[in-house]
């Protein structure tokens, strides 16, 4: 009776206005839920066929179709059952139709009722595989007693036991599933019990799909051998490495002959080799860099061996210019890769502007999917000549010159460059699951460097700098995330002089001090000019939400600030900002917008010649702040 009279409710409504609108012209304007406590909503609503309109004129429109409401009633139902709700069921729902009659307002009313709970989860049979790693297996098992028995986490237990045998060498193992209810059907029972099977190891490989690709380029990127026992989690290994080289549209590795069950077991490596010939060409537009032009093209199999060769042009009014790079994988061995970087850029500051000129060698090793290390050598030209605009503004360009060649200007040339050779040191570990828009782990890296001393040169310091980064979720729509950075670059004695303009510290911009912009937080010149730092503080923390579709949004708090000398750091003396932000997910990456708020301005701070005259700014670029 409930359901005709709304649907009757809808009819009658729309008759007021002269005739009954037909199903298909009406949105849906929201959809809401009573009585949901033991679900999550978002996810409720991600198995029904009712959607809500976007709230974006190019986004999607969902219309209102009663058979398809009627359908999502019992769906409701069995999603609840699926997640130990057996008793759940739709109470009422209510369908208000709008006073322009071209949407909708639904509200579904649930009682949930009394879960199933899960009173143990037992392991028969696993003993051929270490107690170590049964017992972790245990512990990482997402099915805990006194939980409501869920089917879809009962599914992913399956399969997780079931990997666990493959991955000690049984890769014909079965597990079979037993659910025991228990007398009053409201305390779950659920026995896992593995057969094994025989052990196997890995046999010849196979190659097939690759046309200018070498068989050797493949081979070097298998993580196992023919003899090694059989271990599910290589295959999977050998596969990330080969998608990581970026030559191919997939690569796939399959074992063969599994019905015969062989003790070696032979695979095959299917790969499609994609264009190795990469153009990519943009224009933007960017509240700090203004118009922004770039261009790059790459060759990923250059000179055959899975080397990459290419280059990167850049426009903005705060960079720009020139890189080459030319990257040779496999260097003697394995796990390292050579690295030759050459570049011609040119870096715009409030002060002065900065002309870097030399290359750059590295090797790399990566130890694993998630951890690197490298060594590198630098050997360039770095010149800073003091910034056109500040030279044309006369009573402000005498005021500065003194604060410039404090820190290493001359005086008679009225520039600072020279040779800069130094030997540096990073390392990375990255556990986040997203390298765009990460939503768990964190990233630790650390760099190291030092210039002058055993190399010769016109520059000596060292520097040491780290970055940590760290995704929590808070529920399924929900991510906190934190950055830390600190720099410092130490010069003998604290000779300015010593340490080239090219790398000093600056804060502010899009992705730190939200209210200021690049290059504005920093050591100020007597007369409000930023000149760059040599040591670094900077802390950032997002709450960042999932709105509505593909929309999200964020709320930030950025605390940082740049010091003069080496060591110079002062917890007290931080700068401040807030804000609020939104995101929209691509398949690029996240297009952003923040506002930033000045909680403590920078007193005497000038901006583009003249006295800051506002504590808020607004950024736009792809990608999160970190």
């Amino acid at each position: 009776m409930r359901r005709s009279f709304v649907l009757l409710f809808l009819c009658l409504g729309a008759l007021a206005a002269a005739a009954c609108k037909e199903e298909g012209t009406v949105k849906v304007h929201k959809l809401s839920f009573q009585g949901v406590k033991a679900v999550d909503v978002s996810r409720l609503k991600s198995a029904l066929a009712t959607r809500e309109n976007s709230i974006l004129p190019w986004g999607k429109k969902h219309y209102f179709d009663r058979s398809r409401f009627d359908a999502d009633l019992k769906r409701i139902q069995a999603f609840y059952s699926d997640r130990g709700y057996p008793d759940a069921r739709v109470a009422a729902f209510d369908v208000k139709l709008n006073d322009k009659q071209d949407s909708v307002d639904i509200t579904v009313t649930i009682v949930e009722g009394e879960p199933v709970k899960l009173a143990a989860v037992d392991f028969v049979g696993f003993d051929v595989i270490p107690p170590a790693h049964l017992d972790d297996l245990k512990k990482r098992a997402p099915l805990k007693p006194g939980q409501p028995r869920d089917r879809q986490l009962v599914v992913t237990m399956h399969e997780m036991a079931l990997n666990e045998l493959r991955d000690h060498g049984y890769p014909y193992a079965k597990v079979s599933t037993h659910e025991d209810d228990g007398p009053d059907g409201k305390a779950a029972t659920i026995t896992f019990t593995a057969e094994p099977g025989k052990i196997a190891y890995f046999g010849p490989v196979e190659i097939t799909g690759n046309k200018s690709v070498g068989d050797n380029v493949i081979r070097r990127e298998l993580a196992y051998k023919p003899g090694d026992l059989y271990r599910r989690s290589l295959v999977q290994e050998t596969r990330r490495r080969l998608s990581r080289l970026e030559l191919f549209h997939f690569a796939n590795v399959e074992p063969l002959n599994q019905e015969q069950r062989p003790s070696k077991v032979a695979s095959r490596i299917t790969v499609a080799e994609g264009n190795h010939q990469r153009v990519n060409f943009g224009v933007g537009y960017g509240t700090e860099e203004k118009g922004r032009v770039d261009g790059e093209y790459h060759h990923l199999n250059f000179l055959g061996g899975a080397r990459s060769a290419g280059t990167h042009a850049r426009w903005s009014s705060l960079d720009r210019g020139l890189r080459v790079d030319f990257n040779q994988p496999y260097f003697f061995r394995p796990h390292f890769a050579l690295g030759v970087e050459g570049q011609n850029w040119y870096t715009f500051t409030p002060a002065y502007n900065s002309i870097t000129s030399g290359g750059k060698a590295t090797v790399i090793h990566r130890s694993g999917a998630n951890t690197s290390w490298a060594l590198s050598m630098t050997s360039e030209y770095d010149k800073s000549v003091i910034s056109p605009d500040l030279v044309n503004n006369q009573p402000l360009f005498l005021k500065v010159l003194p604060d410039l060649i404090a820190i290493g200007l001359d005086p008679f040339k009225l520039e600072q460059g020279g040779t800069l050779n130094a030997a540096g040191f990073d390392f990375q570990h990255s556990t986040a699951d997203n390298l765009l828009n990460a939503h768990r782990g964190y990233q630790i890296a650390v760099h190291t460097e030092e210039a002058g001393k055993l190399l010769p040169g016109s520059y000596n310091y060292f520097a040491l700098s780290g970055d940590g980064r760290h995704y929590l979720p808070l529920g399924p729509k929900i991510v906190f995330a934190n950055r830390l950075q600190i720099g410092n670059i130490s010069p003998p004695g604290g000779e300015q002089k010593l340490v080239p303009f090219s790398k000093k510290y600056f804060l502010g911009g899009a992705t730190s001090l939200r209210g200021w912009g690049r290059f504005e937080v920093s050591p100020l010149s007597a007369s409000g000019l930023p000149l760059g730092g040599d040591s670094l503080f900077a802390f950032t923390s997002e709450l960042r939400a999932a709105l509505r579709g593909n929309l999200g949004g964020v709320l930030f708090l950025d605390a940082g600030n740049v010091w003069a000398d080496a060591w110079g750091i002062k917890l007290g003396d931080l700068r401040y900002a807030v804000g609020p932000g939104l995101r929209y997910q691509t398949p690029i990456g996240p297009i952003r917008f923040d506002v930033g708020y000045q909680l403590n301005p920078i007193p005497g701070l000038l901006v583009n010649g003249a006295p800051q005259a506002r504590r808020w700014l607004m950024h736009f670029s792809i990608g999160q702040a970190f």
